[in-house]
């Protein structure tokens, strides 16, 4: 079992395609090593933002986790709602266990333990989780183009990122300013 998820890790690190297009990865444990992942990387985020700010671990496990279904919702509406391909049948589920297992690279992010590398391991585990995220959309949506797969996850980004600035920026105007 720890072998199976171990391999899973690996081969999204290596951006192995085969993960996503063998379905012996998605078997009954898969939801779980995905979930798993997705702890781990919001721990793994949390421990290199240590080095400069002081995070909350858990809150981190769990911001990673209504992440994980944030990032899926969009995927899975844009890609099998709006723009599906003729072959695109894929179950929520299956969308979910993928979009966990492409965060793997993520758990690189327990390196960053001095200010110096925090920021270039993020911004480096931040693209790769992107391109796996790419290449998982790309398999799991049984997409023929990259450039669709791209900008299925893309878009996705976008929403999320509108989405957290305008929650950040209405929390901000809440806040009492002093005025001198």
């Amino acid at each position: 079992m720890f072998g199976e998820f171990l391999n899973i890790i690996f081969k999204s690190i290596k951006l192995d395609k085969t993960l996503y297009t063998d379905n012996k990865n998605f078997g009954e444990a898969a939801i779980y090593f995905a979930g798993l992942i997705m702890i781990l990387d919001g721990i793994a985020g949390a421990v290199a933002a240590n080095t400069i700010v002081k995070t909350a671990i858990a809150t981190s496990g769990l911001t990673a986790i209504l992440t994980w279904l944030v990032w899926t919702v969009f995927i899975y509406v844009i890609g099998v709602k709006l723009f599906p391909d003729k072959q695109t049948t894929v179950s929520f589920k299956k969308v979910l266990t993928a979009v966990g297992f492409a965060h793997a690279p993520g758990l690189l992010r327990f390196f960053a333990i001095t200010p110096e590398l925090m920021i270039p391991i993020i911004f480096l585990t931040q693209f790769w989780i992107f391109a796996a995220l790419i290449i998982s959309t790309k398999h799991i949506l049984n997409l023929r183009s990259n450039f669709k797969s791209f900008g299925i996850v893309f878009l996705s980004f976008l929403i999320i990122a509108f989405l957290s600035i305008s929650f950040v920026m209405s929390r901000m105007s809440a806040m009492p300013i002093n005025h001198i």
